[in-house]
């Protein structure tokens, strides 16, 4: 269900981390979802994602992706970012406040490196509207 966001009655700015531990080709990690249940009537507003390699020593690959959970025929993953390789001790920023992404009800954002070891961390800003 989309919110009508210009008749929001409260905006709350949260931030998250992970750790991310999924490694292809295994299933990516879900790190923000926002609930299907019709009482969570709220929409998502992504503002930043920041992925840093805190690992000292080798790049590791990383893979994001949308999951739309409106998407017809059926609820689909898209790829924001495809095996990005992001160089030891760097930050790759993926999305930030200049092209924002909206998560509807049952939306989510995953994960999925080159290296389950990796030392990729994820750290991402968003608002709770509602």
């Amino acid at each position: 269900m989309a919110i009508n966001i210009v008749n929001v009655s409260t905006i709350n700015g949260k931030t998250i981390g992970a750790a991310l531990t999924a490694a292809a080709p295994s299933p990516a990690q879900n790190v923000l979802t926002n609930p299907a249940a019709p009482a969570a009537e709220k929409l998502l507003k992504v503002n930043s994602v920041y992925v840093a390699n805190v690992d000292g020593t080798s790049a590791v690959d990383v893979t994001a992706f949308f999951f739309d959970a409106s998407a017809t025929p059926s609820a689909t993953s898209f790829k924001i970012a495809n095996t990005i390789s992001v160089p030891a001790d760097a930050t790759l920023v993926l999305i930030d406040k200049t092209a924002p992404l909206y998560l509807e009800q049952g939306d989510k954002l995953d994960f999925i490196t080159s290296d389950a070891t990796s030392g990729l961390e994820v750290v991402i800003s968003y608002e709770e509207i509602s």
